[in-house]
């Protein structure tokens, strides 16, 4: 039994999410644009990223990913601590994120 790509997901601040809702893309937040890649989490990946990079913070929004398979956009590459993390590196469209519940 073989599984499946693992599942990407995005935190986003409550303004990121409503603009992508307003305006159909989203080309980053000030840490993606500054690193020029939009920066994606897997579900293992998710509580570390939260802790280290969003902790105490109200009102975020956790969307899953559907990034096209093969898309050459999306990069796994590691981070600091060697872990490889998928980036991509273009704009997230409204249709390639969908609000998790409760997130």
């Amino acid at each position: 039994m073989t599984s499946g790509p693992p599942t990407l997901l995005k935190i986003f601040r409550a303004g990121e999410w409503e603009a992508l809702q307003r305006d159909g893309a989203f080309a980053g937040s000030p840490d993606d644009v500054r690193d020029g890649f939009i920066h994606l989490s897997t579900e293992a990946q998710l509580a570390g990223t939260l802790e280290k990079h969003f902790a105490g913070e109200d009102g975020l929004v956790i969307a899953e990913v559907l990034v096209p398979p093969g898309d050459p956009a999306l990069r796994f590459e590691p981070a600091r601590d060697g872990q490889p993390f998928p980036h991509l590196y273009r704009p997230l469209a409204r249709s390639e994120c969908r609000r998790r519940p409760g997130g």
